[in-house]
């Protein structure tokens, strides 16, 4: 699974991937700073499994920091979008194209309201922060709208006579934008068009249709950025009343943190609501007051920084992921190395124990036979739907190094 965030220059959002994944992309204070799409490794933090089976754990693929287990999740951050991309304005399909693959998409909004449409720096609060959440979400429909409008009224005039499939031929169509039939078939439900008359669609069916397939192809949260700024707490309480999904974020603020963790300066695991200064001398003046003010406006404010929860709800709430871990040895828990809990994996949802044993090594999935729920010992078939927290050993003819 990938998650791509996105948003207008300026808003923050290459702070926001710096701060969860510690790369050092360009950061800057006007817009464009983001030309190529930036991949970076962040982390999924999940309850570790090992506190309620009673045991010591020794991550292999992960890390287990006091009880939780961070995960590798993937990130992607794209250039800013303006009013008018999908025309070719700004970065125009470029940002657009470098999207096809994200399953999930975080909007790194500025909710101070202190850039313009265009991304340049304005009185703080002069700007709606709801117009811009709905400016990007109505380029990626006339993106969507441009892809399925090619070569539309072919497929219309086959499906009526008969000869295809509507939603069969646009999903053949869509498959580069991770987008299968299910969801085309699905958004043709939801945007009340009528499947088998396609020839009758009007512009804006075509639209309704786009807006639909974006909402089931390309869920949404917003990242509602600067929420330490004042003008910022009434614009993510608007935000929230549009009946989007809005986690109040301060990514200079996680970054700071997590810069100063990595030198070991602070003690802090990315999500929590609090750190604490590490006891020794090694910070300034300057500095303590710098995470203080973090404390003051950031953690006691809004009780995290916002970053790792938008990573967390972006996998687990808007593509229902499951965390789940595979073994060797069911009863000890452990990989054949003594490993107890060795790895976790972020599955899809409706993911299957076939499914699992293909992401750890696709002769393990090519020889399945089985597989074994470790908590109470009893066999699984291969379209077993995972759990969250599923403890399993995949049962093979493979013989594994």
């Amino acid at each position: 699974m990938l998650v791509g965030i996105i948003g207008k220059p300026n808003t923050g959002k290459s702070t926001f991937f710096n701060a969860a994944t510690l790369l050092n992309v360009p950061m800057a204070s006007y817009p464009f700073t983001t030309i190529s799409p930036n991949f970076g490794v962040a982390y999924l933090r999940a309850k570790c499994v090992h506190t309620a089976l009673g045991v010591k754990d020794s991550p292999v693929n992960s890390l287990c920091v006091n009880g939780w287990r961070l995960i590798p999740v993937k990130l992607v951050d794209v250039a800013g979008l303006v009013p008018g991309a999908s025309e070719g304005r700004g970065l125009g399909n470029k940002f657009l194209d470098d999207l096809r693959q994200a399953d999930a998409l975080i909007h790194v909004v500025d909710a101070s309201g202190s850039t313009d449409e265009e991304g340049r720096i304005c009185p703080p609060g002069s700007r709606d922060p709801l117009q811009d959440v709905e400016f990007v979400e109505k380029e990626v429909d006339m993106w969507l709208r441009q892809i399925v409008s090619r070569d539309f009224a072919r497929m219309a005039r086959s499906s009526e006579s008969g000869t295809g499939k509507l939603s069969a031929m646009l999903g053949e169509r869509l498959s580069g934008l991770a987008i299968n039939e299910s969801q085309i078939i699905e958004a043709m439900q939801g945007a009340g068009v009528k499947a088998d008359k396609p020839t009758f669609w009007t512009d804006e069916d075509l639209l309704a249709f786009c807006k639909e397939l974006r909402l089931l192809s390309k869920p949404t949260l917003l990242a509602a950025n600067k929420a330490d700024l004042a003008t910022s707490r009434a614009n993510i309480e608007r935000l929230r009343q549009s009946g989007r999904l809005v986690i109040p974020c301060a990514s200079e603020a996680e970054l700071l943190l997590r810069r100063a963790s990595t030198k070991g300066l602070v003690e802090y695991t990315p999500g929590d609501p609090d750190f604490r200064v590490a006891p020794k001398d090694g910070l300034s003046p300057s500095q303590l007051s710098a995470l203080e003010l973090v404390r003051e406006r950031v953690l006691k404010s809004w009780e995290s920084t916002g970053v790792q929860q938008a990573i967390n709800s972006a996998y687990m709430q808007l593509l229902g992921a499951v965390v789940v871990y595979p073994v060797e040895d069911e009863h000890k828990l452990s990989d054949k190395k003594g490993n107890i809990l060795p790895d976790a994996y972020v599955m899809k949802r409706h993911s299957t124990a076939r499914d699992l044993a293909y992401t750890i090594h696709s002769d393990l999935g090519d020889s399945f036979l089985y597989a074994i729920d470790s908590r109470k010992g009893t066999r699984l078939g291969a379209d077993y739907p995972l759990k969250d927290s599923d403890v399993i050993k995949i049962v093979s003819t493979a013989k594994r190094g």
